[in-house]
């Protein structure tokens, strides 16, 4: 059972909240064997070759494997009220649906049309760089990331990093070792922050350091379908 209101407060304080663990050890073996099997999946993405950083993900096919279509309803209703909540402290006009279908086929009128739950492999030496997964105009301000593999068994390093920009300020760095199973749920883009004169904008951008040893897969699981 997930603590929504223990999970907002940590979202707002820092931009990310653990979720606890979600998936058990055979369903993250089902998932990362999935990954050699392309029937599952619309594409494969070489990082390097976009200069992405290192290592591959794919994006899974519609329709998605019954665990991941489920997470990714329940999550987002989950969810969804924090983004209002969000939405209405930065004096923003979205709204979000309470259900993830209505989302989904708000997405699609826009025309962002492709799913983008992905699986990530990292195998030694590899990482990704600082990004966003924004995809078109229309993005949820959340998405959460679950480590499948075991770490200090599995692989070393490959931590999963967020680095938060504030107006007028340095950066600040976070490294989270993710468990195998759980499930961490970060902000898309950025959270609001109160500030003297109300709400402000602090951007977070997330990526993965370079893993020392072995093989790590995650699975992401992003709301807003892509253009």
């Amino acid at each position: 059972m997930i603590d929504w209101a223990h999970a907002e407060t940590a979202l707002r304080d820092s931009g990310y909240a653990s979720l606890g663990t979600l998936l058990d050890a055979a369903a993250c073996r089902t998932l990362s064997a999935m990954y050699e099997d392309p029937e599952h999946f619309r594409s494969r993405i070489d990082m390097a070759r976009y200069r992405f950083g290192r290592g591959e993900y794919q994006y899974f096919n519609y329709p998605l494997p019954g665990n991941v279509a489920g997470m990714r309803s329940e999550l987002y209703a989950g969810l969804a009220p924090i983004a209002e909540r969000w939405s209405a402290d930065l004096g923003k006009a979205e709204s979000f649906p309470a259900d993830h279908d209505a989302f989904v086929a708000h997405c699609h009128q826009q025309g962002q049309l492709r799913p983008t739950p992905l699986v990530l492999r990292y195998r030694e030496g590899d990482y990704n760089c600082l990004h966003q997964d924004l995809y078109g105009d229309v993005y949820f301000p959340f998405q959460v990331v679950f480590g499948l593999s075991v770490p200090k068994h599995d692989y070393d390093g490959g931590e999963l990093l967020l680095v938060e920009q504030r107006p007028r300020a340095q950066s600040m760095g976070t490294a989270i070792q993710l468990q195998q199973g759980e499930g961490v749920v970060i902000t898309t883009r950025y959270r609001p922050v109160k500030g003297t004169r109300g709400f402000y904008r602090a951007s977070l951008k997330h990526g993965v350091s370079p893993v020392r040893r072995g093989e790590r897969f995650t699975l992401g699981i992003i709301f807003h379908d892509a253009a």
